[in-house]
């Protein structure tokens, strides 16, 4: 695949991969050990993560599309940035007050690829990963690496996933819990995780014997063994708080980076403080209109919130209408760089 950069790759791993291996093994070490985290603290990286990586992640699109294609954003392709926020983002913030359950669970399947999406370009961009040779496997590892965060919760702690998704629905329509109960049954449960469970072990396997350098392959199966274990063990408001700050939103700023001049400059120079100081910079005007415009959506849904679940959920549905137009840029950022070819 395409690349604007020449930074060395200890660099690229230790601004983007490294810290979602170490904050996965700092979270998941406490349960191991049987060590019990309550449940308000639980909610901690889901807040922090509305000013630290989480949130601001996807405030440089302005930005992005026009820097992967090597030119300077001028006018024109920020305001069609913005355009595409206020027609995706805003009909989906229509749907979620008219059908809310689908509207959720387009959250849930929206966020499951893009997930994976960005797992992908960091495999591919930040590993050197070669054995993802065809579109088949690339489409496999974005269902596995997505399904990670988004579908082994669900098997392993149904009634947290049950409690997050009430929140969700119930601050526009309560009883519409019920047109999503059947995600919860356990023959429902048992099918995906069969079915999700070979998809793994087949996606793996032919990375496996398709593999010219071994590195790259034990790199993907590590995390996404690792991963499988982390969301198994973690409380899903936890689990998923640190992924979405410390793995995600991470690799998609030093995604940004790469395509930014004066960052990779940075980088190559191994200053990566300036170059985060740069993204911080570029950031901070959207994270804070985004952040008005979440205490706007407060005074519109029926059921405003009053506890610290609810204002999560609350942050969860504004998180979701920003996603979609989101995961359009990052599309368009994987055409331009080759991510699928």
């Amino acid at each position: 695949m395409s690349r604007r950069t020449t930074v060395e790759p200890s660099v690229r791993y230790r601004v983007a991969l490294v810290p979602g291996w170490i904050a996965s093994l700092a979270v998941v070490a406490p349960f191991l050990a049987g060590v019990s985290i309550p449940p308000a603290l639980q909610y901690a990286p889901l807040v922090v993560s509305a000013v630290l990586l989480g949130l601001p992640h996807g405030a440089v699109d302005h930005l992005a599309v026009a820097r992967t294609r090597g030119k300077r954003p001028d006018w024109r392709a920020i305001a069609r940035v913005f355009a595409l926020y206020g027609v995706v983002g805003g009909t989906y913030a229509v749907a979620w007050f008219l059908a809310p359950a689908a509207a959720f669970v387009l959250f849930i399947a929206v966020t499951w690829f893009h997930w994976g999406q960005g797992d992908l370009y960091a495999l591919r961009a930040l590993a050197d990963a070669d054995h993802l040779r065809t579109l088949p496997q690339r489409i496999g590892t974005v269902l596995v690496r997505g399904g990670l965060p988004m579908l082994v919760p669900l098997l392993a702690f149904p009634e947290w996933y049950r409690r997050v998704a009430t929140d969700l629905v119930s601050l526009f329509a309560p009883d519409a819990v019920a047109a999503i109960g059947w995600a919860f049954r356990t023959d429902v449960r048992t099918a995906l995780a069969l079915a999700y469970g070979a998809l793994v072990v087949a996606t793996l396997a032919v990375g496996f014997a398709r593999a010219d350098a071994r590195r790259p392959w034990l790199l993907d199966a590590g995390e996404t063994l690792g991963l499988l274990a982390y969301f198994a063990l973690v409380p899903p408001v936890l689990a998923i708080g640190v992924y979405f700050c410390l793995w995600h939103s991470l690799r998609h700023v030093a995604r940004l980076l790469l395509v930014d001049d004066d960052a990779t400059a940075a980088l190559e120079n191994r200053d990566p403080t300036a170059a985060l100081a740069r993204f911080a910079r570029d950031a901070a005007p959207l994270t804070a209109a985004s952040l008005a415009l979440l205490g706007g959506l407060y005074f519109l849904v029926p059921n405003p919130p009053g506890s610290v679940p609810e204002w999560v959920a609350l942050y969860l549905v504004f998180i979701a209408v920003v996603t979609l137009p989101h995961v359009v840029v990052v599309s368009i950022m994987d055409r331009e760089q080759g991510v699928w070819g």
